[in-house]
């Protein structure tokens, strides 16, 4: 995105927070053994507002009568750039990226307490980073050591998110444009798992060819840790070990999405592992397939966000009663929650920079947020038959989830990941096809 979409993402911040300063600090790179790191991501706070790619960065978001952007970020450093490649530095930070001011990370702890003494409250992302939190206590405790000779310190420090996570949960043209090319990633590369899959072949074998088409596609990483599960590891919900060798006559259920630039994608998608739904299967799949598109039709302004999650609930309650897995009336088995056996999720969360990512769900009265155009979240009913007694045989270790990513539309609701194959049919079509 144009450095313009920050600076008045910025800008925003400075309006909002007024005599005050915000400070978000980028994500630490992290030990994954001896001298190996994990690779970095950096912290979705720090991206949302500044943008900039390397960690031991920190920007400050200066309000008041002389609003500015200010980052410290590392030095240039030949040597270190020998081993692990391109950085930055103060200058071309503030050239490439829009900043008022950068600085050398080692001059943090002398400036900055300077520019915290001018203001009152300071806000930062709370939840986030609590070794930074003691790097802001730090600050402000040197100039309370110094209050004799006039230096002033913040009064309070204030959770960020509040405003932060009112701005992210409303995707702009831009974000769209990303989610979208993300989606379409991730629903090509459910494409091709489908068309690899046949019994035989392990689940990481399938999830290897999912992460091959992430990066094949412009897609440097995964999301989230993909859910590979065949037959009755699909009544896991976070089953993610995908060792299992694929059964004819099962089901595989697929969860996986990527990130292009940052931004997420989340997909399920549940098919049988021979490329034919055996009749329970298909029964099962066809209740969800009509629960879930019950729900996407829902996601338009002005519905409440537990409204999708209503409709859906509906329809799957009212299937298991008919299939008698659920005893009573609608109304009775909702009230008493004696689905939950078979469905133990919500159908949504929001989507965009983080796979659940940030923003409230209910109002200040307890009431269900009300859906907006740039809101993006996903669509997700499941139903997941654990072996019972009270269950016919046929139907055990049934394990169906199907979800698509969908942003808010005036009247109609945008599928960003309308490209991944749903339909029965499609999908008996597709599986097992590569090579045919």
């Amino acid at each position: 995105m144009a450095v313009d979409e920050f600076n008045l993402r910025r800008n925003f911040i400075q309006e909002k927070i007024g005599d005050g300063v915000a400070i978000i600090f980028n994500a630490k790179e992290v030990t994954r053994n001896n001298d190996c790191s994990f690779k970095f991501r950096s912290d979705s706070y720090f991206h949302y507002f500044a943008n900039f790619p390397e960690p031991n960065s920190v920007l400050f978001i200066v309000g008041g009568n002389k609003p500015r952007s200010i980052l410290f970020c590392r030095e240039k450093n030949a040597d270190l750039e020998t081993w692990e490649g391109f950085i930055y530095g103060p200058d071309l930070a503030k050239e490439n990226f829009g900043f008022d001011e950068t600085y050398s990370i080692e001059q943090i702890d002398k400036i900055a307490p300077k520019i915290i003494a001018k203001f009152k409250k300071i806000y930062t992302p709370l939840s986030v980073n609590q070794n930074s939190n003691k790097k802001i206590q730090s600050w402000i405790k040197s100039n309370k050591n110094q209050k004799r000779a006039g230096i002033r310190s913040p009064e309070m420090i204030v959770d960020l998110s509040f405003l932060a996570d009112s701005m992210r949960v409303v995707k702009s043209k831009n974000e769209l444009l990303l989610m979208k090319q993300s989606a379409d990633i991730a629903a090509k590369a459910h494409e091709i798992a489908m068309r690899k899959t046949s019994p035989g072949k392990y689940e990481y074998q399938i999830e290897g060819e999912i992460l091959n088409q992430f990066m094949q596609l412009g897609a440097k990483d995964p999301a989230y840790l993909s859910i590979v599960a065949s037959g009755i590891n699909a009544c896991t919900l976070h089953y993610t070990e995908n060792k299992n060798l694929l059964k004819d006559g099962d089901l595989l259920l697929i969860d996986a999405g990527c990130e292009y630039e940052l931004y997420a994608s989340d997909i399920t998608r549940t098919y049988p592992i021979n490329g034919k739904f055996s009749e329970p299967q298909k029964i099962i799949y066809e209740l969800v397939l009509e629960a879930q598109k019950a729900a996407i039709a829902k996601v338009t302004t002005g519905n409440a966000f537990d409204q999708p999650h209503k409709v859906a609930l509906d329809i799957l309650v009212q299937g298991l009663i008919d299939l008698e897995f659920c005893q009573g009336s609608l109304d009775q088995v909702i009230e008493e929650k004696l689905y939950q056996k078979f469905f133990m999720h919500r159908t949504s969360h929001w989507l965009g920079l983080d796979v659940h990512d940030v923003g409230d769900y209910v109002d200040d009265n307890d009431k269900s947020i009300t859906l907006n155009i740039g809101n993006v979240l996903t669509i997700e009913p499941g139903i997941y038959i654990s072996p019972s007694k009270t269950i016919p045989k046929e139907f055990w270790g049934i394990g169906i989830r199907i979800e698509d990513d969908v942003a808010v539309g005036e009247k109609n609701p945008q599928i960003l990941s309308i490209n991944a194959p749903k339909e029965v049919n499609e999908l008996e079509n597709l599986v097992g096809s590569f090579g045919e």
